[in-house]
């Protein structure tokens, strides 16, 4: 859900976020009501002010994030608060490794001085009140988000300053990423091991052990992608989109789906074609979906035009045929579909369609066509 702009950066809460608000405002609200000796609602109260607090802190720290990037030319598409914390989605990755550092680095070193302001409001406020014990929560909560964050390995921030040192050193960014993505199991599988020691310990209580759990099974989903994507930039030079693309076989609207699956078939015997219409003038206006095709029951293609199972071409994003590989993910990432018209100039010069890529950039993972 978007709920506004900061500094220019849309903001998106997840509905994750309820959860997190239900789990404070419950627990810490019954806690700060006890130390404090408010009432149930007065407890509550002081939950809902630790809410608002921490989502402030977290958004400050992808802040950090985000107006660093944008200090360095790259864009910012939008900040999401969520269950476990927030993440800045930008448009691009970081040039350099030095961007890449800075960048990384911006959100823990935000929450480490929101950390050192709340430590000195804690040394300035008189004990066992509202203000104190906020500050003190403030305090423990952003000083564990530095330090966690900056623990060496991905999709942490320390992981993303340890690519960038690799990357430095060997010049390589893919083997970096892959690197700090493994760096990233590793301590996923480190944060699992150390709940279970602390469970069994009694220092955390078994309501404790869910949320946990879901930060190292987030911890390890997030290092996966990463080495799912250093593998899929090591393969990005082997996009040619003249020769990736499907080529065109165009048939005029009204054209029965068995015939013109039948003329494409005979005019081009060695590769899956693109099936365009073409209307009265010859001009190719809509494109065959093959899902929406394959749907049709073979008794039915005859008595189904190919209009019935097409999509405008004004429908789809165009990529133009000269297009590189790296520039090709982004513009996937950005606009994603089913197809996507290749051009060269005006003409189009074929289709390509998602699966294709998906199965030159990952060969061993199972894909649909």
């Amino acid at each position: 859900m978007r709920v506004g702009r900061v500094f220019g950066v849309p903001l998106y809460l997840n509905a994750s976020i309820l959860l997190l608000a239900v789990l404070i405002i419950v627990l810490y609200g019954e806690l700060a009501g006890q130390r404090l000796q408010l009432s149930p609602i007065g407890g509550y109260l002081v939950g809902a002010g630790f809410v608002v607090s921490l989502l402030g802190s977290v958004l400050l720290h992808e802040l950090g994030h985000a107006l660093t990037a944008r200090r360095f030319g790259i864009g910012v598409r939008g900040i999401t608060l969520e269950l476990l914390g927030g993440y800045t989605e930008m448009d691009r990755e970081a040039p350099s490794p030095r961007v890449d550092l800075y960048v990384s680095l911006a959100g823990p070193a935000v929450s480490a001085v929101l950390g050192v302001i709340a430590v000195a409001a804690m040394l300035v406020l008189p004990d066992r009140t509202v203000a104190d014990q906020l500050a003190f929560q403030l305090a423990a909560s952003n000083i564990i988000v530095a330090v966690f964050n900056i623990l060496p390995g991905l999709p942490l921030d320390g992981g993303r300053a340890l690519r960038a040192v690799i990357w430095a050193v060997t010049r390589d960014k893919h083997a970096a990423t892959e690197v700090a993505g493994w760096a990233g199991r590793i301590l996923a599988v480190g944060t699992a091991l150390l709940v279970a020691v602390l469970y069994a310990m009694d220092v955390l209580s078994l309501l404790a052990l869910p949320l946990t759990a879901l930060v190292a099974l987030t911890l390890w989903h997030g290092a996966g992608q990463s080495i799912r994507m250093s593998r899929i930039g090591r393969r990005l030079p082997l996009v040619d989109l003249a020769r990736l693309a499907r080529p065109t076989f165009g048939v005029p609207t009204g054209t029965p789906l068995a015939e013109a699956q039948r003329r494409a078939a005979e005019a081009v015997r060695e590769a899956t074609v693109a099936l365009l219409v073409t209307d009265s003038a010859g001009r190719s206006v809509a494109v065959v979906d093959p899902a929406a095709a394959a749907a049709v029951p073979e008794a039915r293609r005859p008595w189904i035009a190919v209009d019935a199972v097409a999509r405008s071409l004004g429908d789809l994003p165009t990529l133009p045929a000269d297009t590189d590989g790296e520039q090709v993910l982004e513009r996937v990432q950005a606009h994603p579909a089913a197809q996507y018209l290749v051009t060269a100039g005006e003409d189009v010069v074929g289709i390509l369609h998602i699966a294709d890529l998906a199965r030159l950039l990952e060969p061993h993972r199972k894909m649909n066509t």
